[in-house]
């Protein structure tokens, strides 16, 4: 690995993370609007081990948390436990595949969004079932379209490449 790469990188996860407090609010509903932050996190997971996926994890959980305090350390929670299984996931699953990330990307944010509205305790019955089925499912294929966008524009700088050697 080149050093310019460790850059490009970064860049790229930085940018995920400027997007998120830029842009997300003028994309409609916080329902349906990608979710930048968590996107981060799972191209982060590309490329990391599991332990340290959590870890980041847990960071970016605790800074949305700090943004919504009334159902603090919830999202700490989820993004710890999205953050070490998509590592897990992304060991099982070796492919560097559109398709495979873009199941990723889906999958990791409606476990996120399932673990945070479990753990809050702010929704129950019918609202429970709207937000899993409907509402989180759509956040998840905006987050999944934009992840996809992302890795086909700047897969070169984000994918694992292997010690040569």
């Amino acid at each position: 690995m080149r050093k310019t790469d460790k850059y490009r990188y970064l860049l790229v996860l930085m940018g995920l993370v400027v997007l998120h407090f830029t842009v997300r609010g003028r994309l409609g509903d916080d329902r349906i609007a990608p979710d930048f932050l968590l996107l981060a996190l799972l191209i982060y997971t590309i490329r990391a081990q599991p332990g340290r996926s959590a870890a980041a994890g847990f960071v970016i959980g605790l800074l949305r948390d700090a943004l919504t305090p009334a159902s603090f350390g919830a999202g700490a929670l989820a993004h710890t436990l999205v953050g070490y299984l998509s590592s897990w996931a992304k060991a099982v699953f070796f492919a560097e595949n559109v398709l495979v990330n873009g199941c990723l990307f889906f999958a990791g944010t409606w476990l996120r969004n399932l673990i945070v509205l479990v753990a809050s305790g702010r929704l129950g019955g019918t609202q429970l079932g709207w937000e899993l089925l409907v509402w989180s499912p759509i956040q998840s294929a905006t987050t999944a379209a934009v992840g996809i966008v992302t890795l086909w524009m700047f897969g070169g700088w984000v994918r694992v490449r292997r010690a040569e050697g």
